[in-house]
């Protein structure tokens, strides 16, 4: 998706204080600042999942500083993998459950230092009317380099990552779900890119018009038919040739 970026304007929300994301994505270039997903209003306000340089996971909304924010200490930087991202914004919850990030069926608990729990209410800069909800890119910039894969968002409902993916019975490996939720609330949106002749098609029931700035390339690498890539990890001979 590199320079290329999905978007549409979101309309009155079912709930502007509990969303669900839910992203497939797979990684081709490391050590760069690279945007998920975000909704940008103005430099004063906005919502971002960022892959910052050091290849973490930031998720935060910031308000003329953090009204929220996770930021992992692990590092993401398998480029042969798909890694399964959810986050939920949920400020009617109690403290510890007002942002969480899930990854690959697992909650994230360790973060680090600066951390800010939303306050009790706090209305989510994404899902509101008006709004532009932008993947792959923030304000037309820092755009993510890689594939990504069913994309779902849930307007009104904190949900579990078991609504999107499972454990596989044999291998125990996290696995994904293709169907899309079922009650995606009046912001919900889901992007399969499977539809190699429309990949920015929304097939949740909103059937939103999405409008794809940049050229969206399709691919048979997915989550459900991972193909191998080069590590640019293993560069020790760098003046090798293939």
């Amino acid at each position: 998706m590199a320079s290329t970026r999905v978007t549409y304007t979101q309309v009155a929300p079912t709930d502007n204080n509990k969303w669900t994301f839910s992203c497939w994505f797979k990684r081709s270039e490391l050590d760069s600042v690279q945007q998920i997903v975000t909704c940008y209003v103005d430099g004063d306000n906005l919502l971002k999942l960022q892959i910052p340089a050091d290849d973490s996971l930031h998720f935060y909304q910031w308000e003329s500083g953090y009204t929220g924010r996770l930021q992992t200490t692990a590092n993401f930087r398998d480029v042969g993998a798909w890694y399964h991202v959810v986050l939920v914004w949920d400020t009617d919850a109690a403290s510890a459950d007002r942002m969480i990030m899930y990854i690959n069926g697992v909650r994230e608990t360790d973060f680090q230092a600066g951390d800010v729990t939303p306050s009790s209410g706090l209305a989510s800069i994404m899902n509101a009317s008006g709004r532009v909800f932008e993947l792959g890119a923030a304000n037309s910039a820092g755009y993510f380099v890689g594939d990504m894969s069913w994309v779902q968002f849930v307007d009104g409902s904190a949900l579990a990552p078991t609504e999107f993916g499972e454990v596989d019975s044999t291998s125990g490996i996290w696995k994904i779900k293709t169907t899309p939720y079922a009650t995606p609330g009046n912001n919900g949106v889901c992007l399969k890119m499977e539809d190699r002749t429309n990949l920015d098609l929304d097939s949740s029931s909103n059937a939103f018009t999405c409008t794809t700035g940049g050229t969206l390339t399709a691919t048979y690498d997915s989550p459900s038919n991972n193909f191998a890539t080069l590590n640019p990890l293993d560069n020790y001979y760098q003046a090798a040739t293939f």
